[in-house]
């Protein structure tokens, strides 16, 4: 009975999507095909609490890179992904 109001808090905030991922604005400066990686240069990522800066990423799905471009805009989620940072979603 004691972990019945723990769960249950748990479960609410997934109900409720309040873990859900918040995308990130920025622009494709480079994109390696051949590495399954992107450069951008980004907003701040708050859920990694990282100010805006330019880097590298990889991405978790290699078709995501047949959809940026340099110079395009784009909406991401990131997320340290075996210790790599990893572009997960894509708008």
């Amino acid at each position: 009975m004691k972990y019945m109001i723990p769960l249950a808090a748990a479960f609410a905030v997934l109900a409720t999507g309040a873990l859900a991922q918040e995308f990130t604005k920025g622009t494709v400066k480079k994109v390696d095909a051949k590495a399954n990686k992107v450069t951008l240069i980004h907003e701040e990522l708050k859920s990694l609490d990282m100010p805006a800066m330019t880097m590298v990423f990889s991405v978790s799905d290699p078709a995501m890179l047949d959809k940026m471009k340099a110079g395009a805009n784009v909406e991401f989620v990131a997320e340290r992904v075996n210790g790599k940072l990893t572009v997960t979603q894509l708008k």
